[in-house]
């Protein structure tokens, strides 16, 4: 994939089909140790050892409309080519957290990506799934990290009963996750 959104929008996708309710979404990008860490935890169904242990074999997929499962071992192959991994830690009934690690400069690194659209993709998916979603970037000195952090069971509840989908609704998110992840690039 050519950025890594598209990867964390697959994973999250898995989550919904795992029935997961809740999602927290970290992306820490640490500047001075040279990382960019990508954590999804989820509070689906979770996998059992087997299953998990067949997670990263791309000819294996729970589901039943295709016969490979691409998004993990293509996004396990993205952080290894960057100097850094994937971890997969999941409990049947407990949920999944995938986690990925790369060098932030590394040359092969694809680009973080369209973070506002992928976020957008996954707040219009319905109003089953609540997002909990921190990006971090540390630069060095502490008055210099930036963050942005919001949560989609707030918002719903400052909406009260008015759906993300709402047209002004959509509208006012679409600038406000511009507007967070642009704050992250200034310096």
């Amino acid at each position: 994939m050519r950025e890594l959104a598209l990867h964390i929008l697959d994973v999250v996708e898995n989550a919904v089909e795992a029935a997961a309710q809740q999602v927290d979404l970290t992306i820490v990008e640490d500047l001075v140790s040279d990382r960019l860490t990508i954590t999804i935890r989820d509070d689906g169904r979770g996998m059992d050892g087997a299953t998990l242990n067949r997670v990263r074999d791309p000819f294996f997929t729970t589901r039943t409309t295709r016969h490979v499962g691409l998004g993990i071992p293509l996004f396990a192959a993205a952080a290894a080519r960057c100097a850094g991994g994937l971890t997969i830690e999941s409990m049947p009934g407990q949920g999944t957290t995938v986690t990925a690690t790369f060098q932030h400069s590394h040359i092969d690194r694809a680009p973080l990506g369209d973070m506002p659209q992928t976020l957008m993709c996954i707040l219009m998916r319905g109003a089953d799934l609540d997002l909990h979603y921190i990006h971090r970037v540390m630069a060095g000195a502490q008055d210099s990290e930036r963050l942005f952090e919001f949560s989609t069971r707030d918002i719903k509840q400052e909406l009260g009963g008015v759906p993300l989908s709402y047209p002004d609704v959509r509208e006012w998110l679409s600038e406000f996750t511009a507007q967070g992840e642009q704050l992250l690039k200034e310096t």
